[in-house]
Order: structure tokens, then sequence, then C-alpha cells
């Protein structure tokens, strides 16, 4: 399953897959542009557990206006989003 969230978000600049048995955590995003992606499989339901955390002051609306913008003008996705990034 990793293998198909990872090649899925491959592409996207600013969503990361977290590594098998690792959930996704707010402190791993906090200040940066990015949404990373987690999950478990719960053996006794035999379902998916997918747990998404973006930080949102930077993902939130502001966040996704620039992003929005930089497609529109044909610029890649995280300009002007990098100087917030830092590394998680």
């Amino acid at each position: 399953m990793f293998e198909l969230y990872r090649d899925c978000y491959r592409a996207p600049p600013l969503v990361r897959v977290v590594e098998p048995e690792a959930l996704a955590e707010i402190p791993w995003v906090a200040n940066t542009p990015y949404a990373d992606l987690g999950f478990a499989l719960d053996e006794r339901t035999g379902r998916l557990i997918v747990v998404s955390a973006p930080d949102n002051l930077v993902k939130g609306a502001a966040g996704q206006a620039i992003q929005n913008m930089n497609l529109m003008f044909g610029l890649r996705e995280e300009t002007g989003l990098a100087c917030l990034r830092r590394q998680a």
C-alpha cells in the first residue's frame, strides 16, 4: 500500500508520504507548506486508516491562494512558499 501512495503523490511537490508504520504528525509540517500523509492497517477490522497533517496556517487558504496563483501564471507550485520551509 505504501508504494501505491508514494507513487500517486510522487509528483506533487508539497505532499509527502511518510514511511510505513509511521503516521503524519503536525510537528513535522509546522511552519511549512507541506501536507504529510501516513496510514496504518487496522488488522482487526481490515480498514485502512489514513492520517493527513497539514499546517493550517501555511497550507490554509492563504497558502492555497499562492499555490493556485502560481499554477495560473505557469510558475512552480511552491514559488513564494519556499521561504516558509524548514527541515522536518
